[in-house]
């Protein structure tokens, strides 16, 4: 599979190299298969410019980690999520000095491997109406089913509904969410 990536990346590389005006200084457009070869299809990428998460996740470094092979389920609450935040909190965590804080907060958000919305949904029918799922940040949020929606509860008991999910991308996918989780100090 590594060898495949490895071409597949080589092959659009050269593409993108080969593909000059008739000058053979200016690059053409990529298309989109090799924008998707070349990591453009990344989580990172397709988080809305501009978002407090992608300038949170930028601010801590975590861009680059949700720009790299992954896979990873994020959780990606909107800005209406942080709006919902008491006033100053994220303020204080976008401060140089709380970069521990908010990168464990943003860590909260994501999962290691890929985690659709139907898969969440079939752990929580196994678990008997709820499942525990790990985080990268080391905590763990427990999902449950409010009708067809997945909710997920941090440690404090802060409910976030998944509002939009599986928005695949290439080394991974995005579920956003209606509320900021926090995990246990």
């Amino acid at each position: 599979m590594k060898k495949l990536k490895f071409i597949a990346l080589g092959a659009a590389s050269l593409a993108l190299l080969s593909a000059c005006d008739k000058n053979g200084d200016n690059p053409a457009a990529p298309t989109a298969e090799s924008a998707k070869a070349a990591g453009e299809d990344t989580i990172a990428k397709g988080l809305p410019g501009g978002s407090k998460f992608a300038e949170a996740a930028k601010s801590v470094g975590l861009d680059a980690t949700l720009g790299g092979p992954g896979p990873y389920t994020v959780l990606v609450p909107t800005d209406a999520a942080f709006d919902k935040l008491p006033a100053g909190a994220l303020d204080t965590l976008m401060k140089p000095e709380s970069r521990a804080d908010l990168t464990g907060v943003l860590s909260y958000h994501i999962l290691p491997g890929t985690m659709l919305a139907e898969d969440i949904g079939k752990a929580i029918d196994a678990g008997g109406g709820k499942t525990e799922i790990a985080t990268m940040g080391g905590g763990t949020l427990t999902a449950t089913k409010e009708g067809d929606k997945i909710v997920l509860t941090d440690a404090a008991g802060t409910k976030a509904i998944v509002t939009t999910a599986d928005s695949k991308r290439s080394n991974g996918v995005v579920h956003e969410i209606d509320s900021v989780l926090m995990p246990s100090k």
